[in-house]
């Protein structure tokens, strides 16, 4: 899926927001631009989000509950090594009742589990390629 400017990916994120469901595990893979947030607010507003969507980079962790769905939304970018996600209890997240978005999720590798759904977004100048790939029985 090519995408062309800004809301081309909150269209394609409110898309892909009908194939989530609870329990699900998406990784998000692109480097730095690529435009990942902008997609998780796009799926927040297709899932029913009305507020504000902040990137995470930070927190590690930015929470959501919209419509009783738990949604978590992670950027790994600055942890420092995949034990990390012990400590801050990534496990307690990732339960049948909430969907986690997980950018970065090569530093987390090995703690991990397999994700549902895995989009890699690759910069072409000003366009961005969505590949979507699903895994397990989601």
């Amino acid at each position: 899926m090519i995408i062309k400017n800004e809301q081309d990916m909150l269209d394609a994120g409110e898309q892909l927001a009908l194939e989530l469901t609870p329990g699900m595990l998406v990784f998000l893979i692109g480097d730095l631009g690529a435009g990942k947030t902008t997609l998780v607010r796009g799926i927040l507003k297709g899932l029913g989000h009305k507020g504000s969507v902040k990137s995470p980079t930070y927190n590690l962790v930015e929470p959501y509950t919209i419509k009783n769905l738990p949604v978590f939304h992670f950027d790994l970018y600055r942890l420092m090594g995949a034990e990390e996600l012990e400590y801050m209890g990534m496990r307690d997240y990732l339960n049948k009742e909430s969907i986690c978005f997980v950018e970065w999720p090569e530093k987390g590798d090995g703690l991990l589990p397999k994700p549902d759904v895995v989009i890699k977004i690759n910069i072409y100048g000003s366009e961005r390629e969505l590949l979507i790939s699903k895994y397990k029985d989601s």
